[in-house]
């Protein structure tokens, strides 16, 4: 992929947004050694909270990932291109506990600047994210219709807010995008 320029999150967030709802995003987080995993995401919201701009994403407490960020406080979020849906697919559907989704999907680690989760090279757009404060969905607080629907289980999501600290695209995203 070509050299990253830095932007601003309003300058991507509405094309982001598009891509997470049509094929999803790829979220990618590592452990307390550095090994990376990646995790489909399609839930997800950008915006400013506390005067700070902001990527909430939403992870099960029953995902691998969910660990990891437990472990680093930290995490990228990754747009992919075009070509890459079958890469998202895959992500979204085995556990990274036991495969190395990188590997399996041929997808490069590229080093973040300010947080320890590496961008994934293939991709578009690639948002540098540390965690600044996370709560758990309580299912009395939700209503019956989400709760049939999302939750049959009670696996409940815990939101992260990770602060955007930096945003990367390639020249020309918008092209490269699923949209």
């Amino acid at each position: 992929m070509s050299k990253r320029i830095e932007l601003s999150f309003t300058e991507v967030s509405d094309k982001t947004l598009e891509v997470m709802k049509r094929t999803g995003l790829l979220l990618v987080s590592v452990d307390s050694k550095g090994e990376p995993n990646a995790m489909t995401i399609g839930w997800g919201l950008i915006g400013v909270i506390w005067m700070k701009p902001v990527f909430i994403v939403a992870v099960r407490p029953s995902r691998y990932t969910y660990s990891l960020l437990e472990q680093t406080g930290d995490f990228t979020v990754n747009v992919p291109v075009k070509g890459l849906e079958k890469a998202v697919e895959y992500c979204g559907t085995v556990s990274g506990r036991n495969v190395d989704k990188f590997k399996e999907c041929k997808l490069t680690l590229l080093s973040s600047k300010y947080v320890k989760s590496p961008l994934i090279e293939e991709c578009a757009i690639g948002y540098e994210c540390k965690i600044i404060y996370k709560f758990d969905l309580e299912a009395e607080k939700l209503p019956g219709s989400v709760l049939s629907v999302c939750y049959p289980s009670g696996d409940y999501h815990r939101l992260y807010f990770g602060e955007i600290l930096r945003v990367v695209a390639v020249k020309d995203f918008e092209k490269k995008l699923p949209i």
